[in-house]
């Protein structure tokens, strides 16, 4: 039955994007190299400790020769929209990301001017397809990628999962940011795709705290792992961090992410 109502979801989706031209058109970062990122979102990033420090253990965890440097920092208020951040007063000189922490707890001071590579946004978990806060969110998207690329970061959608007992936001949510990156040139993680492909597949995992909507540590590590792939292009079959779920589950996470991507942007993806 998940596995049906999963293709039911796909196939709306792709209909809903074929209708508005929303497939996606941006499959990769310009700058292959990008090394800082900044995540602007709510609290689907901040739970369980924070999706950006799984990126980073996935990346430690995977194979050495394939390691990049990778530092980040999260700016995130419970329950916000985009609409309530200001991203411009993110790049102010001397503020943001001025320091960080390294592996020993010691400060390290960043060098001064360009801090960021990529700002990852995320709006909040209904707006994009709100009644009225969706009729804002293709506006607020086109001001914070164009105050993105003004510092020399590249902006990144995250697209956000549906609520578990509303399955039929996902493909809503979907052509919503698949069309808002298309529109804007900016990569898109297809996260909440992730989500229903691993309900349908796998109804074993829980994903969902017990809210429906904020993510367990699998709904996390799920995240993390298609944020991974999206961005660096590579499958992670093979990779030690865990999240401390069993290694079977972690493994399945990372193979539904890997799938996920592969069918969003296109069998070819692996190959760019």
């Amino acid at each position: 039955m998940r596995a049906v109502l999963f293709s039911v979801i796909v196939a709306l989706w792709t209909h809903a994007a074929a209708a508005q031209d929303a497939r996606p058109r941006v499959t990769r970062l310009t700058e292959d190299a990008a090394q800082s990122f900044m995540w602007v979102g709510n609290s689907f990033f901040y739970y369980n400790n924070g999706m950006p420090a799984f990126v980073q253990r996935l990346l430690a965890g995977g194979p050495p020769a394939e390691f990049r440097p990778y530092r980040a920092t999260m700016i995130t208020m419970g329950g916000s929209g985009l609409d309530w951040h200001d991203l411009e007063s993110y790049f102010r000189p001397g503020a943001v990301a001025r320091y960080t922490f390294d592996g020993d707890n010691n400060i390290v001071f960043n060098p001064e001017g360009k801090l960021f590579d990529v700002v990852i946004m995320m709006d909040c978990s209904q707006c994009p397809i709100h009644p009225t806060l969706g009729k804002i969110f293709p506006e607020i998207v086109k001001t914070d990628a164009t105050v993105a690329r003004s510092h020399g970061a590249e902006p990144v959608l995250f697209m956000s999962w549906a609520y578990a007992d509303k399955p039929e936001m996902t493909a809503a949510l979907a052509a919503a940011y698949t069309e808002a990156g298309n529109a804007n040139g900016a990569l898109v993680i297809p996260a909440g795709l992730a989500f229903a492909r691993a309900r349908a597949d796998h109804p074993d995992i829980t994903l969902y705290q017990t809210d429906n909507r904020h993510p367990t540590l699998a709904g996390t590590y799920l995240a993390a792992a298609t944020s991974l792939v999206t961005i660096y292009h590579r499958p992670i079959d093979d990779n030690s961090y865990t999240a401390g779920l069993d290694a079977g589950t972690a493994r399945v996470l990372r193979r539904v992410a890997w799938q996920t991507v592969l069918a969003y942007f296109g069998q070819n993806f692996a190959d760019k």
